[in-house]
């Protein structure tokens, strides 16, 4: 049946329905505004990349232990304050720490470190096992040297005083051990306590070690870097009066503020410079301040409906998934663009009549999108099944507010734009592909086997895909890391027991193994647990060893000076518990890696100082075999793993959602639907093998982005179909297109590796779909057989329907 624009128009009115609808649509946004209201008032903002991820399923206790021991550790800003001169150090510390108090944006409490460290209390705590507790050199030392050899070694000490420090006196401890344990546990840390601060000699210059805690989660700040701000603030008070102050700076909460500043900045530049860009290209082609009013208020309530749905359904909103939904409106303003091109080349019909005729397209162009998008959502990826929510209820929000509200908001006729004809005069001289069935095979098939041949994409499963740090914090954070000697979170081993005791004597057990690796200087050393309070087992062993030892030492030196030396005897104590250290303030120096119970078991973390790069990782991987209970985790390889089986599983399910769209194009378009399918396709292997040759590295993230184009590329092939020859329909593809692109290319320019892949994909794929598209459209002969919606040549001629506009060419319903 063929309706001219005047018949159309004379169509009955809305029904009772459409304005249901559109007053329920209403209070469902004035419901959303009130949420975004309160959302924005509190702080549901997540900034921790590594949020982003699954936990592993192959080893979910290794991941809870990663995710407390990253608890831990994010509230910890260290500092280094140093000058060159000790005296000038402590007094610019003096200054840096009142000019950081009185900044009260910041929110940051210094802990004081010099003081919860206090040697005397340490001492006083550890007196009563001080003969239980030795080093593995020590041990080794007392179980293989001779006893003649001892004694001379305890002569030297009562002889020459001053050559070692001493805790005790010299008949207590004839060989010193008691202080040399000490000297062990302070060489964890490079920082030395001296005048009610903690001292570090580095570079030539004197140092001064302050640690802050933050208030609240180091991945929920604002855009701001108040922490960065209030750090030079107090510096610039310091080298008011020495200059040559240096500051370094380390710790999880200024590499999350860098990260949420950087992320609230191409926020900024991603959405409001495409929201720009479309609103521009909207105007070019429709030269009206209604349309371009109409399709940014279709994205402003698009976006708010994902934000919402997206913070109802997940406890915090991360902070790339609102950098990614910004570049929803590349995607989410096709439904507007089309219904205003139709508009413009159908100024006769009633917006209502007009609005009937295209939501078959319309809807299965969003049901063609939200198929790619929620192939994303089936990754076990937190982040990307928000990204996934937020797309799908953004395309949606916007798709109800331009089918419920246009019709009603669009009372006046829409301009016919000079550039608006000239776009859709083009479709006029693109040519058709004859042969496209046969030829499109072929030509895929041929860059299937070119890749295939030429050794396919260079893949590339890294976990620095994830985040691009600031050069500046992470030099200065290695630069602390050394200087201080603290162990790296990279590398770990977990350890489990059914009880404390268990816990500690397997660390001792592998303490054995790391041992020998340090004498093949694979690693400089480890931090553990028992290293401040070892297994009640080796409690024992050690205090009998000593008591023996120390008896046939005193004994020697009696023969050989006449003298009557006894040791003093110790009164009988319990063994030193792990519960009674972790409420002393020396606990500090370890607490963080005591984790607790977890399901009936207990575990502890014990983890590694200056690993000797990748060559010295296999040896450490096998120090953990055969030990019960002990798990090496090598994190960026773990997050790496991650990343290479979900690039091959979503690869898989870019398979399958091109199928089911190739099936839901079939349900419309029946023997047609290869002719909407096949340019998105093309364009993807197109760009596979354009990154190949680049030699880019080929991620997930390009794989996701492959899903995207999909998604939004199938959308230009139903439009052609819908309306073959119909130059507002091409008009509404090209601005559409040229949008997106904007949107995505935009998505390029962010700093984060992930995210610029999807843009630099994308921006790839998107012209490529938008050259190829109309090459399918089909022959004139076969379109004169009908299809589902065709436009109607009859019209095309001037006089007849809109024949003052030479673009127009009519609309069959």
């Amino acid at each position: 049946m063929h309706l001219s624009p005047s018949s159309s128009g004379s169509a009955a009115g809305p029904g009772r329905l459409w304005r249901g609808a559109a007053l329920a649509w209403l209070l469902v946004v004035l419901a959303v505004a009130g949420h975004q209201w309160h959302f924005w008032q509190q702080n549901r903002v997540d900034t921790d990349v590594l949020a982003l991820l699954p936990l592993n399923e192959q080893a979910p206790d290794v991941a809870r232990a990663t995710q407390q021991l990253s608890e831990q550790l994010s509230r910890q800003v260290v500092v280094l304050l140093g000058t060159a001169q000790w005296a000038d150090s402590r007094q610019a510390a003096q200054v840096f720490r009142h000019s950081l108090a009185r900044q009260q944006r910041a929110p940051l409490r210094e802990e004081p470190l010099a003081q919860q460290a206090s040697m005397r209390s340490a001492l006083d705590f550890y007196q009563p096992w001080r003969q239980a507790l030795l080093t593995p050199q020590q041990r080794e030392h007392l179980l293989h040297t001779p006893r003649e050899a001892l004694v001379q070694q305890a002569l030297q000490d009562l002889y020459q005083p001053g050559m070692q420090a001493r805790l005790t006196d010299w008949v207590s401890d004839p060989l010193g051990l008691w202080t040399q344990w000490w000297t062990a546990r302070a060489a964890q840390s490079q920082a030395r306590p001296r005048d009610g601060e903690l001292w570090l000699a580095a570079q030539d210059r004197q140092w001064v070690l302050l640690q802050y805690g933050l208030s609240g989660s180091a991945f929920r700040l604002s855009g701001e870097p108040i922490l960065q701000d209030a750090m030079q603030d107090a510096l610039a008070q310091v080298r008011q009066q020495w200059p040559d102050a240096q500051l370094l700076l380390a710790g999880v909460p200024l590499h999350a503020e860098a990260a949420a500043t950087q992320a609230h900045g191409e926020i900024n530049t991603i959405g409001w410079g495409s929201l720009a860009g479309v609103l521009l290209l909207v105007w070019l082609a429709f030269r009206s301040v209604r349309p371009v009013a109409l399709v940014g208020l279709s994205l402003l309530v698009g976006t708010a409906v994902a934000l919402s749905v997206t913070a109802m359904c997940f406890e915090q909103v991360h902070l790339l998934t609102l950098v990614f939904g910004a570049s929803l409106v590349g995607v989410a303003e096709d439904y507007g663009i089309h219904y205003f091109a139709a508009r413009q080349g159908a100024p006769g019909r009633t917006p209502h009549a007009l609005m009937r005729a295209l939501q078959p397209a319309l809807w299965l162009a969003l049901a063609t999108s939200a198929i790619a998008y929620m192939a994303l959502g089936t990754a076990a990826f937190p982040g990307l099944r928000q990204m996934a929510l937020f797309s799908v209820v953004g395309l949606t929000a916007a798709m109800l507010t331009v089918v419920c509200w246009f019709p009603w908001l669009d009372r006046g006729k829409v301009p016919q734009s000079r550039i608006a004809q000239r776009i859709g005069m083009t479709l006029n001289a693109w040519p058709r592909w004859r042969g496209a069935a046969w030829g499109s095979a072929l030509l895929c098939a041929a860059m299937a086997a070119a890749l295939w041949l030429g050794g396919g994409v260079n893949l590339q499963d890294d976990v620095r895909q994830l985040q691009n740090g600031s050069p500046a914090l992470v030099a200065q954070q290695r630069q602390v890391g050394e200087m201080l000697g603290l162990p790296s979170p990279a590398q770990f081993y977990l350890v489990k027991g059914g009880d404390a005791e268990q816990v500690l004597q397997r660390e001792e057990a592998l303490k054995v193994r790391l041992d020998a690796l340090v004498q093949q200087h694979l690693l400089d050393g480890y931090a553990a647990v028992s290293d401040w309070v070892p297994s009640a087992q080796r409690q024992a062993q050690d205090a009998a060893l000593v008591r023996s030892v120390q008896t046939d030492v005193l004994r020697g030196i009696n023969a050989q000076l006449g003298e009557a030396f006894v040791a003093p005897v110790a009164a009988f104590v319990a063994p030193l518990a792990l519960s009674d250290w972790l409420a002393q303030p020396i606990a500090a120096a370890a607490r963080p890696l005591w984790l607790g119970a977890d399901g009936g078991a207990m575990r502890s973390l014990l983890m590694l100082r200056g690993v000797q790069g990748q060559a010295a990782l296999p040896a450490l991987a096998a120090a953990a075999q055969g030990l019960e209970g002990v798990t090496w985790v090598d994190k960026p390889a773990e997050i790496s793993g991650l990343l290479q089986r979900y690039r091959i599983s979503m690869t898989e399910l870019l398979v399958l959602g091109h199928v089911l769209v190739l099936g839901a194009l079939c349900l419309r378009f029946g023997r047609k639907a290869w002719r909407a399918w096949v340019p998105t396709v093309m364009a993807s292997l197109a760009v596979v093998a354009v990154m190949a040759v680049w030699g880019q590295p080929w991620q997930l993230f390009n794989v996701l982005a492959l899903m995207l184009l999909l998604g939004v590329g199938i959308d230009y092939g139903i439009f052609l179909q819908e309306h073959e020859d119909d130059p507002h329909a091409w008009l509404a593809v090209v601005i559409g297109a040229g949008s997106t692109w904007l949107s995505f290319g935009l998505l390029g320019l962010s700093s984060t590796p992930a995210l610029r892949a999807f843009g630099v994909t994308l921006m790839l794929g998107l012209p490529l779909v938008l050259v190829l598209a109309p090459l399918f459209r089909a022959n004139p002969a076969a379109a004169a057989a009908g299809a589902p919606l065709l436009l109607d040549r009859e019209q095309a001629a001037p006089g007849k329907g809109e024949g003052t506009n030479p673009c127009h060419k009519g609309v069959r319903k």
